[in-house]
């Protein structure tokens, strides 16, 4: 899979050895395309991660070198992991960081989900 414009993808990230076995993880929902897991510093009352299973550095990354199955595999189970997770009515939050400036911690795409109480504005204002 080409990466554009990113550095190699590192086998060595932490959710690389997530999705090996050689870390455990509190998982909450896997199929073929994904593996969601609950976050070691929650944010919030629920706070999950939702990774593919493949080597995406970056969202870019992932919508242009991921197939139509697998982007298509993705998306369909963070909707499923919302109403598994009973998120649906009260609501949630995604979040997805990207780069040095957005904080992404971990060099493999993946989405926040965040839910179980009121969340407020969506950043932070800069005075």
């Amino acid at each position: 899979m080409p990466q554009i414009g990113l550095p190699p993808y590192d086998d060595q990230n932490i959710f690389a050895k997530i999705l090996r076995g050689q870390i455990p993880c509190r998982k909450v929902y896997e199929d073929e395309w994904v593996l969601a897991f609950q976050d070691i510093n929650p944010q919030a009352p629920v706070h999950v991660l939702v990774i593919p299973r493949e080597k995406y550095c970056s969202f870019a990354d992932f919508s242009a070198s991921a197939s139509e199955a697998e982007i298509a595999g993705f998306f369909r189970a963070v909707g499923k992991i919302a109403k598994t997770l009973g998120l649906e009515d009260s609501g949630y939050r995604l979040l997805a960081n990207m780069g040095a400036d957005a904080h992404q911690e971990v060099p493999h795409f993946h989405l926040h989900m965040f839910g179980g109480r009121r969340l407020g504005p969506m950043l932070a204002r800069q005075g």
